[in-house]
């Protein structure tokens, strides 16, 4: 960030001591892999974050698999780190290695998304209400369609992670007071754009075509984007024809709805970095403990809210 006006005494005095907090710290960083363009732009996100705090960042890209995030976690451990961040691919499983991470008393912090164990094997958390976020993308659906039946095929995210668990119990959540609103096709498309265009080719088939499909509820906008694409080969138009409704927030679904395939989208901050380095900061200065979970904003965004600027101002961020 850049300061452009000359800063008082104090709050120089202070800016310098919570950086000197931070200064040559190391951080061990377990990334999901790079699934998706909004995780992408996490990671990136991620490391300037780090950088602009001297922070040195050990990064490890587990290509979507969990082993390869345990691996990395005692890597991290062996290495005597002063935190880990925890990007958990998936909920469960987690148990042995966090506690050899307190054990060590090395503080982990979870980001974007959750994992089933004690909340006493981890510092904090960062991320969305991601229940609030399918609730969001539901009620959105059940208004824009009304009374009218409508036949919903969901994308569901990588099966056991919290994020596709979560995603699934809000949207459900929000429709069912709506007995004219019905999910008839649900299955994973693992967060990936060619899966996502994979499963919604097989949904077009089994629903006359794709003339019986009402509204699509993908769990992230990648798997949106790759479904996006196989509607337009089978014939119809997206945004139109069918409803597209998912979460993230990544440029490429501005882009698409900015030319009218697709409708809404629910944005999740990348930068889960931010808050968790705060948090981090404060602990390592003085031992304060942050609360177990710190919440980001989740908004709605659909075609009445300037879809092709939203594109213009999120390109450059790593996505």
């Amino acid at each position: 960030m850049t300061i452009k006006t000359l800063l008082g005494t104090a709050a120089l005095l202070a800016l310098t001591a919570t950086g000197a907090m931070a200064e040559g710290e190391t951080v061990g960083f377990s990334q999901i892999g790079s699934e998706s363009g909004w995780r992408a732009a996490e990671t990136t996100l991620t490391k300037s974050q780090a950088e602009e705090r001297g922070i040195q960042l050990q990064f490890s890209d587990a290509q979507q698999k969990q082993e390869n995030q345990i691996a990395a976690i005692r890597s991290f451990i062996a290495q005597g780190v002063d935190a880990i961040l925890l990007a958990p691919v998936v909920a469960t499983g987690w148990d042995s290695v966090l506690q050899e991470a307190k054990e060590a008393e090395i503080p982990v912090v979870l980001l974007d998304r959750q994992v089933d164990s004690s909340d006493d094997l981890y510092l904090t958390a960062v991320g969305s209400n991601l229940v609030h976020e399918g609730e969001v993308a539901g009620e959105w659906l059940a208004k824009e369609v009304g009374d009218k039946e409508c036949r919903i095929v969901e994308l569901q995210g990588t099966t056991g992670s919290s994020p596709a668990i979560d995603r699934k119990t809000g949207f459900e959540n929000a429709i069912k007071d709506h007995p004219n609103l019905t999910i008839v096709r649900s299955q994973t498309g693992d967060f990936t754009r060619a899966l996502g265009k994979e499963v919604m080719e097989s949904f077009l088939q089994a629903e006359n075509g794709g003339k019986d499909i009402c509204a699509l509820y993908a769990h992230n906008d990648d798997m949106a984007v790759g479904a996006i694409q196989a509607i337009k080969e089978a014939g119809l138009k997206p945004g139109s024809d069918i409803l597209v409704v998912s979460i993230d927030g990544v440029p490429d679904l501005f882009q698409a709805m900015a030319n009218g395939e697709a409708n809404a989208t629910v944005e999740l901050t990348p930068n889960m970095a931010g808050p968790a380095f705060d948090a981090l900061a404060a602990y390592w200065k003085d031992g304060t403990v942050p609360p177990k979970f710190i919440q980001t904003e989740s908004k709605l965004y659909t075609q009445a809210d300037d879809p092709a600027g939203e594109y213009e101002r999120r390109k450059g961020l790593g996505y």
